[in-house]
C-alpha cells in the first residue's frame, strides 16, 4: 500500500504538468512519455537552492537562471542575473539557442515547481541538455536561503554547517529583509535582455 501511495505522489503531479503543458505544434518531441518519466523518476532535473547561491556568490559565468513565471511577476522580483521566458513562450524560435546550448547551466525557476518542470519537460522532449529546475522553487529560495532557520542545539554539526553557509550566502545576496517585501518591491532592477537568437551557419563539410 505504500509503494501505491509513493507512486501516486509521483505520477498525479507528474501528470497535472503534462495537462498543463501547451501543445507543441512546431516542433517533433523526441522523448516518449515512458523515457520522460523515467528522467523524472531519478529527480535528476533538480539543482538544490544552496548550489544555485553557491554559483551567484561566486559569479560562475555557467550559471544562467530563467524566470518563467509572467513578465510582471517577473518586474517585481527575480533572482540575480536571471532572464525571463515564460512558459508559453518556450517554443519561440528566439530562444532555440538559449534552451538548446551545451555551454550554460541553465535552470528554471517559478515561485513553486510546477511552471518550471514544465518548462523542463517541453525542453527535454524536444532533446534539449544543461536545462534543470531549482529545486522548491522562489518559495523554497526564501526559506532556506534569504531567511534560513536556525537548527535546535540537538541538531548534527551537518546541519549547523549547512545553515551557517546558508546564511552567509543569504547575506551576500541580500538577504535579511522581510521576505513580503522582497517580493513586493517596485523599483527599477537592471535586468539583462534575452535577445532574440541569430540563425546558426551551416558548417562545410560533411558530419
Amino acid at each position: 500500500m505504500k509503494a501505491q501511495n509513493l507512486l501516486a505522489l509521483i505520477l498525479i503531479p507528474m501528470g497535472l504538468i503534462i495537462a498543463a503543458v501547451p501543445p507543441n505544434t512546431t516542433k517533433p518531441y523526441k522523448l516518449t512519455a515512458g523515457e520522460l518519466l523515467a528522467e523524472v523518476n531519478t529527480r535528476s532535473q533538480y539543482v538544490t537552492p544552496e548550489t544555485v547561491a553557491d554559483m551567484l556568490v561566486n559569479k560562475d559565468p555557467t550559471l544562467r537562471l530563467i524566470d518563467v513565471r509572467s513578465s510582471d511577476e517577473f518586474e517585481k522580483f527575480s533572482l540575480p542575473g536571471a532572464v525571463n521566458i515564460p512558459v508559453a513562450d518556450l517554443l519561440s524560435d528566439k530562444y532555440t539557442e538559449i534552451l538548446d546550448q551545451g555551454v550554460k547551466m541553465n535552470v528554471f525557476y517559478s515561485n513553486g515547481t510546477i511552471a518550471a518542470n514544465e518548462a523542463w519537460m517541453i525542453t527535454r522532449q524536444l532533446g534539449y541538455s544543461n536545462n534543470f529546475v531549482l529545486e522548491g522553487g522562489l518559495n523554497y529560495w526564501f526559506d532556506s536561503i534569504m531567511n534560513p532557520q536556525k537548527p535546535d542545539n540537538t541538531s548534527p554539526d551537518e546541519e549547523f554547517a549547512k545553515y551557517d553557509f546558508r546564511k552567509s550566502a543569504g547575506m551576500a545576496l541580500g538577504g535579511g529583509a522581510p521576505v513580503q517585501a522582497a517580493v513586493d518591491k517596485t523599483a527599477p532592477s537592471s535586468k539583462p535582455a534575452v535577445k532574440p537568437a541569430q540563425k546558426k551557419k551551416k558548417a562545410a563539410g560533411g558530419c
